[in-house]
């Protein structure tokens, strides 16, 4: 019993870090708009789609050797998925920001169908797999005859995504472009007043975003060897939900709230009804973001 406790523990590191890195992310783009945005969650499934996409292109076209097959994929998913978020953050996110706000959230649901039609049309509708690879297990421990592991893909993932989390963190509270963008996020007219260029802080922000999204699709399709086209609407309505429980426009807190929820499912799946579990996470979110709700006008 202490050795599969011990397994959850190790297994929902994985999600926790990946919760966390997307939640960080979101974030970033969240506090300069104060409006639900489902293009994230679109970003991060259309880069694993364009990673399986030229990875698999790489492989049966170029002849490359696998390690340099899942190089030329991942390269061409990060730079499809941050022009795309550039792209949808300079000519559709910001004007209507500066606009009328709350039509993002309108825009951003037609935005994903356009992100997750382009990936179906570009696969021709077919579910592509990545082969199994980096997947030989490390034990940590061994109790009783159970054994306590993860696989290397896991480890390198996990550590991956808490760094860029930390390195992330350590930008906004240290560098100049943290302080830059909690100027813009606080007050963008009183920030253009003592000279930045709220516009462009806000492209940055949002192109960074793209960017942890792009990187976590990639590693998310490394570990689970595929990605589905449905995952654009369920991962950006989950990371909405999930990011909320540290504080959206906060990126280390929503990190930290999005690990939590990341280690409870994964717990969940142990030990309860897997079918129950997204209603049941889901629920609990709702109640807390209700419970924990201080303002009452959206500015």
């Amino acid at each position: 019993m202490m050795a599969y406790c011990l397994q959850q523990i190790a297994n929902a590191v994985p999600v926790a870090a990946l919760y966390a890195a997307l939640a960080f992310g979101y974030s970033l783009a969240f506090a300069m708009t104060r409006r639900a945005d489902l293009v994230y969650g679109a970003l991060f499934a259309f880069a694993g789609q364009i990673f399986l996409l030229f990875a698999g292109f790489g492989w049966s076209q170029f002849y490359l050797v696998l390690p340099a097959a899942l190089a030329f994929g991942a390269a061409s998913a990060a730079a499809y998925a941050v022009i795309a978020g550039v792209w949808v953050g300079r000519t559709v996110m910001l004007p209507l920001h500066r606009a009328a706000p709350n039509t993002l959230i309108v825009a951003s649901l037609a935005v994903l169908v356009v992100i997750a039609e382009t990936g179906r049309l570009a696969l021709d509708s077919r579910g592509l797999w990545l082969p199994n690879f980096l997947g030989h297990r490390v034990v940590f421990l061994a109790i009783d005859g159970f054994e306590v592991s993860l696989t290397v893909i896991q480890i390198v993932n996990s550590a991956l995504m808490l760094l860029l989390v930390l390195v992330g963190q350590i930008v906004l509270k240290r560098g100049r472009a943290g302080r830059v963008w909690r100027a813009v996020c606080d007050d963008p007219r009183a920030a253009a007043l003592c000279g930045v260029d709220a516009g462009r802080a806000f492209i940055l922000a949002y192109a960074t975003a793209s960017a942890i999204a792009a990187l976590c699709g990639i590693l998310a399709t490394s570990y689970y060897g595929t990605m589905d086209f449905g995952a654009g609407l369920m991962f950006g309505l989950k990371v909405i939900l999930i990011a909320a429980a540290g504080g959206h426009g906060n990126p280390g807190g929503s990190a930290a709230g999005a690990a939590a929820i990341g280690a409870a499912e994964t717990f969940w799946n142990g030990y309860g009804p897997i079918l129950w579990r997204d209603p049941v996470i889901i629920s609990v979110l709702v109640v807390f973001l209700v419970m924990s709700r201080r303002e009452r006008i959206v500015p």
